[in-house]
């Protein structure tokens, strides 16, 4: 198992929600720690993206599950659950265009339209690779940026998703702390960018780490040594790439710019959109994304249970896996889309929606 230790749950969700369940299933019996998964690259919006796989460990049942992380992120965020979850679901973890081992994107756009469009084609990659599974629909698992991204993917591609499960995603309003938020605004202002892409590459790599994980960790003393050290050698690996930090601080501005949709466009009226069973999961101490946002989203969403994890952070993934892979199995028990029917098809419907985003635009479904 990782070596993280266990965070109390909360018993009820708040404001009268659906509560998450929590599988009693047993998961398997793991390394400690887990090392990082295997990938490729696969194409995706004209280029490519790196995408690691997480082989099923129990009996192949054809259910597949595609991870998307956060702003700046990687995926080896979802190494452990991941892990957890391949008894029951075989993984992919994609790493965003200018993220991890992923490429810059051809056309040198972050929007939040043109991640969509990157995990569209993933997605539609993950359900098409040979097996039982193929051709239906995947889990599809996003975390802060990658939660709002796979939020509009299940949205704009129904047809692709079996569930939704959303790790603290960055739902308007965003909330960052409050030394950031002076630097926030100038990623708005024309040209400004381009001088915060040095800034944050300031510092060393371990200080830059500690930076982070004191940001995104309720308790960063739940981080083993090991996951340390690998952090560490993927901030490395980033000031190595030209394009990282033009990939952090646009996909920055592309998020802030995306709040600002009004109507079909904004990520709230989207949410009521979505057809799949949802889970929510939200971290107590969650520093980046407020925590009050649970329960609104939950209840926005037409299916959808919560999780409130007391203690945690913003990466519950990383900080709480085993209680994150007992409430995403307990929906795929509870509404049976992890499991495949007589006639091979996993237990989720939806009817595709044809609309498509331009790529200029920077988020939700667009306008009929």
């Amino acid at each position: 198992m990782p070596d993280v230790r266990p965070a109390p749950v909360t018993a009820t969700a708040p404001g009268g929600v659906r509560p998450a369940g929590r599988s009693a299933a047993d998961l398997p019996d793991l390394p400690s720690p887990v090392p990082a998964w295997p990938g490729e690259q696969v194409p995706a919006d004209g280029g490519t993206v790196f995408l690691r796989h997480t082989p099923r460990t129990g009996a192949d049942e054809g259910a597949r599950a595609l991870y998307v992380h956060g702003l700046g992120g990687a995926s080896t965020n979802w190494t452990d659950l991941a892990a957890l979850l391949s008894g029951r679901l075989e993984g992919f973890a994609v790493d965003l265009p200018g993220f991890g081992r992923s490429a810059p994107p051809p056309h040198g756009r972050y929007s939040i339209a043109r991640h969509v469009q990157a995990v569209e084609a993933v997605l539609a990659d993950v359900a098409a690779r040979p097996g039982p599974g193929r051709d239906q629909p995947v889990h599809l698992l996003g975390n802060s940026l990658g939660g709002l991204v796979s939020l509009l993917v299940a949205v704009r591609r129904p047809d692709l998703v079996a569930t939704l499960t959303l790790i603290s995603p960055a739902m308007p309003v965003y909330r960052v702390p409050p030394a950031f938020d002076r630097a926030i605004a100038l990623l708005l202002v024309p040209g400004v960018p381009a001088l915060a892409e040095k800034r944050v590459r300031l510092g060393a790599p371990e200080d830059r780490v500690r930076m982070t994980l004191e940001m995104c960790f309720g308790d960063p003393a739940r981080v083993p040594p090991e996951r340390l050290a690998e952090a560490v050698e993927e901030m490395r690996l980033r000031d190595g790439q030209s394009w990282s930090g033009r990939a952090l601080t646009r996909s920055m501005r592309g998020l802030m710019t995306s709040y600002l949709r009004v109507g079909r466009a904004n990520a709230w009226r989207a949410a009521r959109s979505v057809t799949a069973p949802a889970l929510v999961v939200w971290g107590d101490r969650d520093k980046l994304v407020d925590p009050r946002l649970a329960p609104r989203l939950a209840t926005a969403l037409p299916d959808a249970r919560l999780q409130v994890q007391a203690g945690i952070g913003h990466v519950a993934m990383m900080e709480a896996p085993e209680d994150t892979a007992r409430a995403v199995l307990a929906m795929l028990e509870e509404t049976g889309s992890g499991l495949l029917d007589g006639t091979g098809a996993t237990g989720a419907t939806g009817r595709s929606d044809t609309s498509s985003a331009g790529p200029d635009h920077d988020g939700g479904p667009a306008p009929a």
